[in-house]
């Protein structure tokens, strides 16, 4: 605020001179240059507040994935019980994978498992073709050469023969579990979708576990996918 001065004082008075000088006053200042003490305390206080705001805000992030374990039995077309549910999948289980929770069952047929022998799928509601599925075959005692078996199970699967066919990239290694048991792991990166397969042998069978996903759920779900790739391992 501007100082108030009375004009009927003079500050300096003489009586030999008939001139009064005063002191020359400086120009108010306005509150809009020169901020009070208050002003500054509220718009330090807005400061902060707006960047806790910014920086503490974890609602807002997507919440983890989360999952639970499905037993599979792999069984044949002819003790097949997806019509009529298995009493005890658990206790007869062969082989296990985790499945994201939100994901759909979809029931298999037992044409189908007689054909190509999938046993199990799983596919996320949102996108169809994003999905985890396993195939079995019998009479498999041990694993073939990794480019033998690929080719094998691209035989009775359209959907593999159509990625390996336009695939840019194809890389397939070995791995060994806790137990020693041997796994093929393929990663086949396509021109518009992406496949991870896992194969063993075990109980005399052959399995293949596989997660495929088109390129933009590949994109935002890579964490997830992979995740359920690595769970599948075979019941001893």
């Amino acid at each position: 605020m501007a100082a108030t001065f009375s004009p009927s004082s003079p500050i300096i008075s003489s009586s030999a001179t008939t001139t009064a000088c005063k002191t020359p006053t400086k120009p108010p200042h306005s509150s809009l240059f020169t901020p009070t003490k208050q002003s500054l305390t509220s718009l330090l206080t807005a400061t902060l507040a707006t960047t806790t705001l910014l920086t503490a805000s974890p609602s807002l992030a997507e919440p983890a994935q989360t999952y639970h374990i499905y037993y599979g039995t792999a069984a044949s077309a002819a003790n097949y019980g997806g019509y009529g549910g298995n009493s005890d999948k658990k206790a007869s289980a062969e082989y296990i994978y985790d499945v994201p929770d939100g994901w759909k069952e979809r029931l298999v047929s037992k044409v189908e498992k007689g054909t190509n022998g999938t046993d199990s799928e799983f596919y996320n509601p949102k996108k169809r073709t994003e999905k985890e599925y396993l195939t079995f075959l019998a009479g498999f005692p041990q694993l073939a050469p990794k480019d033998a078996v690929l080719n094998n199970l691209a035989l009775s699967d359209v959907g593999l023969q159509d990625l390996l066919a336009s695939a840019d990239k194809v890389a397939s290694e070995e791995k060994k579990d806790d137990k020693g048991q041997l796994y093929y792991v393929y990663e086949i990166d396509g021109s518009g979708s992406h496949s991870l397969i896992s194969v063993t042998c075990a109980n005399n069978k052959l399995y293949a576990h596989f997660v495929n996903a088109p390129t933009p759920e590949w994109n935002r779900d890579e964490e997830t996918l992979r995740h359920v790739h690595e769970s599948f391992k075979t019941v001893q």
